[in-house]
């Protein structure tokens, strides 16, 4: 944000990123020409609630910045066409010149973004189907599995892996064998965070009981 006042970011929600979105604002950086994609959307959800990617990074970061919205592009959760909303994702993408950096969080099953496990993995924004254990995950969030929706908009791997750096945070025990996979020495689509180890430049940050198993 510093070195590139003109940067183009890719962000994430949930719980991890928490404590960098309160040190990022409590900096008070110059966010005017920073441009922000988010990594996905719950679908359906609406913008109003308060569990929905456009709710929670507006409430946890965006408003507490001078982030300009015209800059901010956040993945509809109320479209009626999601495989155009999610075409056209991409090609806003295209039209600011690429990721400058991605930010992503890792699911306690190696989910990056919204990549779940699978034999093929999608390299555009798509739409797609959660798991039994996403789901489960982000129940204590919406307050039971039901509640929860069962799919989501998400940057696809080639979406990711176009970014000119990713920077990978993780937290929790829970976390500790998604990590220790990244690590060993095998890549798999059964854990998608395994394939960060075909990118350029990737760095990760974990706290002690991510990297416990490592």
């Amino acid at each position: 944000i510093t070195g590139k006042p003109d940067s183009v970011l890719a962000l994430p929600t949930g719980a991890t990123p928490i404590g960098m979105y309160m040190e990022l604002i409590k900096k008070k950086l110059d966010f005017s020409r920073i441009t922000v994609f988010n990594l996905g959307e719950y679908y359906p959800i609406s913008k109003k609630n308060n569990q929905s990617n456009y709710y929670l990074l507006n409430d946890g970061f965006l408003s507490k910045t001078n982030i300009k919205r015209e800059n901010v592009y956040i993945l509809d959760g109320e479209t009626q066409q999601p495989d155009e909303e999610c075409k056209g994702f991409d090609e806003k993408i295209s039209l600011a010149g690429g990721i400058d950096l991605i930010i992503l969080g890792i699911g306690v099953n190696g989910h990056i973004a919204f990549n779940e496990p699978a034999e093929k993995l999608t390299l555009d924004t798509h739409l797609c189907d959660l798991t039994a254990r996403t789901i489960e995950e982000h129940a204590k969030y919406f307050g039971s599995d039901e509640t929860v929706p069962h799919k989501s908009m998400t940057m696809g791997m080639g979406t990711i892996f176009a970014a000119k750096r990713i920077l990978l945070l993780a937290n929790g025990l829970n976390k500790a064998d998604a990590v220790a996979q990244i690590f060993s020495g095998e890549i798999t689509t059964s854990n998608p965070a395994t394939l960060l180890n075909l990118h350029h430049d990737v760095t990760i940050i974990a706290d002690k009981e991510a990297a416990s198993k490592i």
